[in-house]
């Protein structure tokens, strides 16, 4: 998608060879409408895939899942990284590694907010080495659902993220694809 990419090339800042910083318009300071024309692009892309409901992990991956679900007219579902008092056992959960942030997680999802009959759409900001997809989408297939696609807006291609998606079976589609990184330097596929 060339807007998300002029805007990375504009505003981001590969930090290293691996750490890309997007806070200005994605995942600290959302621009909305880049986020609306995001939405639209993914739900152009997947609009013939029968979906039934998006699913992101918080907090990143809300502002695109929002405005695509939105755009695709189904609801949107936000997996928990923290356990809350009101998820009283009614849940699917699934441990998952951060490899930007390094540590490791339970993702969380309602029993309320998902059915055997849906078709999920996955929406998450960066694909790096796949953990985060690939715990989403195991949530998903607990709960018996499908999941009919995984959306990515920026996606790491120098890592194993997209093979690991791919080899498992997933549809996988990226609006930016990076080909390298480094110190100053951020280059596309």
């Amino acid at each position: 998608m060339k807007l998300l990419k002029d805007r990375i090339l504009a505003e981001g800042r590969a930090l290293s060879d691996s750490v890309l910083k997007v806070d200005g318009f994605l995942n600290h300071q959302v621009d909305a409408d880049l986020m609306q024309a995001v939405g639209q692009d993914f739900c152009e892309h997947f609009k013939d895939y029968g979906i039934t409901r998006v699913l992101t992990i918080e907090s990143s991956g809300i502002a695109p899942a929002v405005y695509t679900a939105q755009a695709l007219k189904v609801p949107m579902v936000i997996l928990k990284k923290q356990t809350s008092k009101t998820l009283n056992g009614q849940v699917f959960q699934t441990n998952i590694t951060s490899f930007t942030k390094g540590t490791s997680y339970e993702l969380t999802l309602s029993r309320d907010y998902i059915h055997r009959d849906d078709r999920v759409l996955i929406i998450d900001d960066f694909l790096a080495n796949g953990e985060a997809a690939t715990g989403a989408a195991r949530l998903v297939q607990m709960a018996g659902a499908t999941v009919a696609g995984i959306g990515i807006l920026i996606e790491k291609s120098f890592q194993k993220g997209r093979g690991r998606l791919e080899q498992a079976g997933f549809d996988v589609y990226s609006q930016a694809r990076i080909a390298r990184l480094g110190e100053g330097i951020i280059e596309f596929l």
